[in-house]
């Protein structure tokens, strides 16, 4: 399979995050869903499975992120999701996958800090799809 055959859902509140990811998914030849919030998200998991999710951590709650990432992996537990956010930078507090009890409860397959350049998400999504 090639990239333009793979969906991407992100959810993101940020509009511009959000319109950025999308360009740089879709430049990178991605086909994309976009949602700005955690009820968006579900309501198109509810229906669709994507072939990669990228949550954003705090939407209407703070632990958005992390109910889409155990909502998803319970639906779809093959479905890779990176949970992207600005968390350590907003409040100083910091997560990692770094230990399988972090691992056990955040569901997340990559855990990426905003402002991560382009050709690097593109890295981690190709590495998640095994492209």
């Amino acid at each position: 399979m090639k990239k333009g055959d793979y969906t991407i859902l992100i959810a993101d509140d940020d509009p511009d995050y959000l319109f950025q990811t999308v360009y740089v998914l879709k430049k990178a030849g991605y086909k994309t869903i976009a949602v700005e919030s955690q009820a968006e998200a579900e309501s198109v998991l509810s229906k669709f499975k994507p072939d990669l999710a990228i949550f954003d951590l705090m939407m209407e709650n703070d632990d958005s992120g992390f109910i889409l990432c155990y909502r998803l992996k319970r639906k779809y537990p093959e479905v890779p999701v990176i949970l992207a956010t600005a968390v350590a930078r907003e409040t100083g507090m910091s997560f990692s996958l770094d230990s399988e009890t972090e691992k056990s409860w955040i569901r997340a397959d990559r855990y990426l800090e905003k402002g991560i350049r382009a050709d690097q998400l593109d890295q981690e999504i190709m590495k998640l799809l095994k492209l």
